[in-house]
C-alpha cells in the first residue's frame, strides 16, 4: 500500500510539474520591428528591394553574382574541353 501511495503522489506531482512548465508562457517580450522594416522596404529611394537591407544584402548580392559568372565561365570551359577529343599517339 505504501508503494501505491508513493506512486500516486509521484505521478500527481510529476503531472502537475509537467502541466505547469508546458502551460507557462515565455516571459521574454520582443519589440515588434515589422513597422520599421515595412517603412524601410516601401520607401521609394531608387534602391532595388533586394539591396535595401544594407551592407549584408549588398555583399550577398555581389557574392552571388561572382559565383554565378564564375560558374558559368567554368561550365563553358569544361564544355569546350569536352567537345574536342583527345589526340591518339
Amino acid at each position: 500500500d505504501l508503494l501505491n501511495i508513493l506512486f500516486i503522489l509521484e505521478n500527481g506531482a510529476l503531472r502537475q510539474i509537467a502541466k505547469r512548465t508546458i502551460s507557462t508562457s515565455s516571459r521574454r517580450q520582443f519589440e515588434n520591428k515589422v513597422p520599421e522594416k515595412q517603412k524601410l522596404f516601401q520607401e521609394d529611394n531608387g534602391i532595388p528591394v533586394h539591396l535595401k537591407g544594407g551592407i549584408a544584402d549588398a555583399l550577398l548580392y555581389r557574392a552571388t553574382m561572382i559565383l554565378t559568372v564564375g560558374g558559368t565561365a567554368y561550365a563553358m570551359y569544361e564544355l569546350a574541353v569536352a567537345s574536342f577529343p583527345k589526340k591518339q599517339d
